[in-house]
């Protein structure tokens, strides 16, 4: 999701509205006959038209391969952010080592990978964002001194204080009104100012008239880059992400159906980093789906159920007994003929460490594709006579289980994690009070 998106559903966008959604990851479905270096299956990221949705179309020079070991999340959040910072800075810009640049809602996607560029590229860099942000700023390194608030405009003091006199030599610009001004005013003899809002863009001549020091102001647009140009910069972005110079940025992710919330987090600029939209797939019979308590009587049900229904071919049911559990045997023995491969391990989830050993040992040509957490233990007693015992006895197969499952799969591109709750958590039986608080745990984690 990108601030165009939102511009464009409020008709605050210049020009024509255009379909929603510039940038995704997926994976290549078909190739027209001029494409070369890539192939149905390959994992891709890159600018698309209309990107929110199931299928999109794209320009083979417009995409590149999803690194190693990343998430599609994590690919969706990277295209539009990096090339737009690389393109103004580099190309338009023409930062270079020893320079300065102050980068406007450093927070942001965009300011965020410009931050990362800049530095790698050699130069000093001043950031603006709003007070909580920039406490998530300082905290990943950001001097204090090289930060202030997008919401005043002290910033233009205090960098020229910091900067000794002198001013920065580029702005990354998506500030309006004031800010315009006082950003041109920061700029150090021969700086240059590239423009990437659209609700004050000014008059270059203008600019050149009442600013006679600063030799650049331009407003831009990525695809003014050309699809050569962006070709060559996925490029240079790609190397530089396998080498270990530039990383993802942080992400927050609505499904799809949630799109307005989406929108809304972000018209109010809540969001840190990027806002990626997941839409559900199905699940890949390719892939192996974990069911915890998978060998009781609803892990047993829900084993059949994905077999016969849903096609799922690689199944890993764990439970504390594993294949001592009554009836697990038994259970291996019907999925096997209704065509599954089963996996029975002695796990309990609540063991955070042997969770970690049994993920580990899922097979790569089977990964790990989606979790049904199903697993749980029942120890009713009045209130008063639930000791600390009985509540861990209740709560660490349900709430701690579901705490360990989401924190070691969270990078794993699941396509779910289904948690299993009860109605105990909502409306309450009598004796159940620890039962009704492991339950309230799972929709909790659910909604968050």
């Amino acid at each position: 999701l990108n601030f165009r998106d939102v511009l464009n559903t409020l008709g605050m966008y210049p020009g024509p509205a255009v379909l929603l959604g510039a940038e995704a990851a997926g994976v290549v479905t078909a190739t027209g006959p001029g494409v070369t270096g890539l192939a149905p299956g390959d994992r891709v990221m890159g600018l698309v038209t209309g990107g929110f949705g199931t299928h999109a179309v794209a320009d083979a020079r417009m995409v590149a391969p999803v690194p190693d070991g990343w998430t599609f999340t994590q690919a969706a959040s990277v295209p539009v952010a990096f090339l737009t910072a690389y393109y103004g800075l580099r190309d338009l810009a023409g930062l270079t080592a020893g320079e300065s640049v102050l980068v406007h809602a450093a927070a942001g996607g965009v300011g965020m990978a410009a931050a990362q560029l800049a530095r790698h590229w050699g130069a000093e860099v001043y950031g603006t964002a709003g007070d909580h942000k920039r406490r998530l700023l300082r905290a990943e390194g950001w001097a204090d001194d090289h930060l202030a608030s997008s919401r005043t405009l002290d910033f233009e003091d205090r960098f020229r204080e910091t900067s000794g006199g002198r001013g920065v030599d580029v702005v990354l610009n998506s500030l309006a009104g004031d800010f315009v001004d006082a950003s041109l005013r920061l700029l150090a003899p021969g700086g240059r100012l590239v423009e990437m809002g659209k609700t004050d863009v000014r008059d270059p001549g203008r600019v050149a008239l009442d600013h006679p020091d600063v030799a650049l102001y331009q407003a831009y647009e990525l695809r003014e880059a050309g699809e050569d140009r962006i070709q060559e910069m996925f490029a240079d972005l790609t190397r530089l992400f396998a080498d270990g110079s530039l990383h993802p940025l942080p992400t927050v992710t609505w499904d799809v159906h949630h799109a307005r919330d989406a929108f809304r987090h972000m018209a109010q600029a809540k969001h840190y980093g990027k806002i990626v939209l997941t839409v559900p797939r199905a699940w890949d019979p390719d892939g192996t789906v974990l069911i915890t308590g998978g060998t009781g009587t609803i892990g047993g049900i829900l084993a059949r159920h994905l077999v016969t229904r849903h096609g799922v071919r690689h199944l890993l049911l764990t439970g504390r007994r594993g294949p001592d559990a009554p009836g697990a045997a038994a259970l291996r023995e019907e999925l096997t003929a209704l065509g599954a491969q089963v996996t029975v391990a002695a796990c309990d989830a609540a063991d955070a460490d042997r969770l970690a050993e049994t993920l580990a040992a899922v097979p790569a040509e089977h990964p790990l594709t989606a979790v049904v957490h199903a697993a749980g233990v029942l120890d009713d007693g009045a209130l008063e006579h639930l000791t600390p015992g009985r509540l861990r006895t209740v709560l660490a197969p349900k709430a701690d289980a579901a705490r360990h499952l989401h924190r070691l799969t969270r990078d794993l591109d699941l396509a779910d994690l289904v948690l299993f709750s009860a109605g105990a958590g909502v409306f309450g039986n009598a004796g159940q009070a620890n039962y009704a608080a492991a339950n309230t745990y799972l929709d909790a984690l659910a909604h968050r």
